[in-house]
Parts: C-alpha cells; sequence; structure tokens
C-alpha cells in the first residue's frame, strides 16, 4: 500500500458515520474514529499507538471484540460476551453483542453495543491489522427487554405467568433428573372466590388477587424459586432444591401471610376472611414418570385439600 493509499484509508475510516477503531497485529490502537470518539467520550489522543482501548468500555481490563482475533482468543466469547456468532471461523469476522458500562460518557447508562470486528491479511496471508465497528442497540434492547418482561408477567398482579410457569417447570424438572435433587411445587387456590366476586365486584376481586400476590411473593426468597399466577384464582409456586420440611414451611407461611391481610370475605363458606387451599408435592424427579405427573399430582393434592373442606393443605 503506498503512502497515498494509507493516508486515504486513515482519512475514510475518520470520517465514517460507524463508529470504528483498528487495531496493528499486536493489537495496539492504529484508528480511532471521530464517530468512536463520540460514542464512547474517549479522543483518539488518548488510545492511538495503544493497547488502552478497553478504558472506552469498561472499567477494568478486558478484551474488546478485535482483541480476541488479534490474540487467537475466540474460544472465550462465551464468557465475553451475553451474544455472539463466529461466522466461519475467524478468517471471515465475528459478531457480538454486550452491555458496556461506557465509564466516560457523562451519563452512568450501560450502552447496549452490536460489535462486529474482522481481520485484515496482507498478500502472504500474514494478519496485518482488525477492524472493529460498533452500533448503540441500546433503544432497541430496552424494548425487546419491555416486551420479554410483558410476555412472562401476568398484567393484573406483575408476577409471572402460565406461559412463564411452564416454561420454568421443565427446566427445572430436567434439573432434577440431572441432578437428582428435590423439587416441590405448591398450587394455591383462593375459596369461594367466585362468591366473593359476586358479593364485591370484580373490582374488588382484581385488588384481593393483586394483595394475595404481593403477600404470597414475600414467603419465597430464594433467586430460583419462583411465584405464578397459574389461571384465574389460582396459583403456583416452583421450589427447586426443596425438601419436604422446606415446602411445608412455605406452605403454611403462605396461610399465615394471607391470614395476616385480614381480607372480608362474607360469602366464604369457611371463614369470614378470604383464605387459601394448598396442594402441595414434593419429590426428586425420577419418582414420576413425566413433568406433566408432577404437576397432575400438585393438582390432585389440591383438589383433596378443597375437597376436605378447603382453607388446609394438602401434602
Amino acid at each position: 500500500m503506498t503512502e497515498t493509499d494509507y493516508t486515504f484509508a486513515v482519512n475514510l475510516m475518520q470520517f465514517l458515520v460507524v463508529p470504528t477503531f483498528v487495531l496493528d497485529n499486536d493489537g495496539k490502537v492504529l484508528i480511532w474514529n471521530r464517530a468512536c470518539e463520540r460514542l464512547t467520550g474517549v479522543p483518539g489522543s488518548e488510545v492511538i499507538g495503544t493497547k488502552e482501548h478497553w478504558r472506552a468500555f469498561y472499567t477494568q481490563p478486558r478484551a474488546c471484540l478485535a482483541d480476541l482475533i488479534v490474540e487467537n482468543r475466540l474460544n472465550d466469547m462465551e464468557a465475553l460476551y451475553l451474544e455472539y456468532e463466529d461466522s466461519n471461523g475467524q478468517a471471515y469476522g465475528i459478531h457480538a453483542e454486550n452491555w458496556c458500562v461506557m465509564p466516560r460518557l457523562a451519563h452512568s447508562d450501560k450502552l447496549y453495543l452490536a460489535i462486529d470486528a474482522g481481520p485484515i491479511y496482507d498478500g502472504a496471508g500474514a494478519l496485518i491489522a482488525v477492524v472493529e465497528t460498533l452500533r448503540d442497540m441500546t433503544a432497541q434492547k430496552l424494548a425487546q427487554t419491555t416486551l420479554e418482561g410483558l410476555a412472562y408477567h401476568d398484567a393484573l398482579t406483575g408476577i409471572y405467568n402460565r406461559r412463564a410457569f411452564d416454561e420454568k417447570i421443565k427446566i427445572e424438572w430436567e434439573r432434577s433428573l440431572r441432578e437428582q435433587s428435590g423439587l416441590a411445587l405448591l398450587m394455591i387456590d383462593v375459596d369461594y372466590f367466585k362468591k366473593y366476586n359476586d358479593h364485591y365486584g370484580h373490582q374488588a376481586g382484581d385488588e384481593c388477587l393483586r394483595a394475595l400476590a404481593t403477600a404470597m411473593a414475600q414467603c419465597i426468597a430464594r433467586p430460583n424459586d419462583m411465584l405464578a399466577r397459574y389461571g384465574g384464582e389460582e396459583f403456583a409456586i416452583i421450589l427447586p432444591s426443596c425438601d419436604e420440611a422446606g415446602v411445608r414451611t412455605i406452605a403454611q407461611r403462605l396461610q399465615e401471610h394471607i391470614a395476616a391481610l385480614q381480607l372480608p370475605h362474607q360469602s366464604s363458606e369457611v371463614s369470614a376472611l378470604v383464605t387459601v387451599s394448598i396442594g402441595a408435592v414434593q419429590g426428586v424427579a425420577r419418582q414420576l414418570q413425566s413433568v406433566q405427573a408432577f404437576v397432575a399430582a400438585a393438582d390432585k393434592a389440591l383438589y383433596r385439600a378443597k375437597n376436605q373442606g378447603r382453607n388446609r393443605i394438602s401434602f
């Protein structure tokens, strides 16, 4: 490449509207264009000729996508990026997406960046540079996260919905099979809820369900536990890695928290206050033939609790 060609290439990179930087085959910054300066808040004068480009994106030393090509470390992509794609090997470039801290920006919000890095080789096939381009995908990622949240959460109560429950119970069933760990499921039904709606009205019924969901959510604390609205006035709690004593404790805690709400229910045939019936099952996945059988066992226990007079727990 002539000096004129090189100057033209550098100027072209500088004025690209796409944030771009280029590393040489030693990992030092050759080019840090103006769009990259605007995106990161880091002027090119601070990073050109150095290996300090990571400071534009992170607070601790961390390989950027271009570094992985320079250092031949593509196997590290899974550990570093939320999403990634190696297009037919290093020779054709790689793509990744990740949240970046962006410590030099005036605001403190992270940016979700889509990143592409591609190698440049000389005529003999030796690596001479790697080009990395960046796209700010924060707005799209936040919109996607919001939509996913809506898809997996109940609009009335704000807790997980039936779709989320169905996916979670399958995951925990497989984990129980794999690790031979205990798995528990509670099915909870509000006693005489139809009569509650008939007496107090549907708006009051909605408020009742929201209050119950809040109280039940306070009964579980582990990150992998899940409370979901199973349907109508029925709720479910999945308790991974839970033994028999644990599920009994949670079930009793549920009744105590709901009783503490002191929600009147004049039409109930079992109490002057809102109560629930609970069916519980606990075991290891191998003890039943399928996840469907596991859920059916909890449902059967719930039916037994209702058949025996409601406002009780059936294990």
